[in-house]
């Protein structure tokens, strides 16, 4: 199903943050929209949750996706098009949790937009995947993609990806791989961090 942003509403930069236990900052999922698709998935929530991190393997069965590069631990570059026209754009991932959500921000200027994806297991053992975007456009863009006809044309091409995926992982039947970090905030976790290294020369023994 999707959900159009009402373009009377104001488009807020980023999703309202709130303070854990941990200390730790956490983003609130996006409430004002552009589009917000679902599909169900015949694999565990594991198993689509893994393959998902394996951006390398999005053009394999994207309509759009031609190419995905590992920047660093939290960014890639990604370039979409169709036929000759291309874009690249760099993508930073500020939070993840293993096999519930994901959730990134664009770092381009014009246009920027930031998204989320969530993975819940449903009542048959699969995965339902919400995908949930909104695009935030400067100057005369903001006529455009404030319109609800751009908000259905993206709402087709996220549903037409994420049905797309759901073909791909369904016929594979597990993951091709995985990422099981988890990032706060634009950095990644460390469940046991590395000892301070000793500063006296290492010498060999024997």
């Amino acid at each position: 199903m999707a959900r159009a942003h009402d373009p009377g509403q104001a488009v807020p930069d980023m999703p309202r943050r709130r303070p854990d236990g941990d200390g730790l900052t956490r983003r609130r999922p996006l409430r004002e929209l552009h589009v917000e698709e679902t599909v169900e998935i015949a694999v565990p929530v594991r198993t689509a949750y893994n393959q998902w991190t394996q951006f390398k393997t999005f053009p394999r069965f994207s309509a759009v996706v031609r190419d995905v590069e590992q920047v660093r631990p939290t960014v890639t570059a990604w370039v979409i098009g169709y036929g000759a026209l291309r874009h690249r754009f760099a993508v930073e991932i500020v939070e993840q949790d293993p096999d519930a959500r994901l959730a990134w921000r664009g770092l381009e200027q014009r246009p920027s937009h930031q998204g989320e994806v969530e993975f819940r297991t449903t009542k048959a053992g699969g995965t339902a995947i919400t995908v949930r975007m909104l695009l935030e456009p400067r100057g005369a863009a903001r006529m455009l993609t404030g319109s609800s006809v751009a908000a259905r044309l993206m709402a087709r091409v996220v549903r037409r990806e994420l049905l797309l995926f759901k073909g791909f992982i369904e016929g594979l039947g597990q993951e091709g791989g995985a990422w099981r970090g988890t990032i706060r905030n634009g950095r990644v976790q460390h469940d046991h961090p590395e000892p301070p290294r000793s500063r006296v020369a290492q010498w060999p023994v024997g």
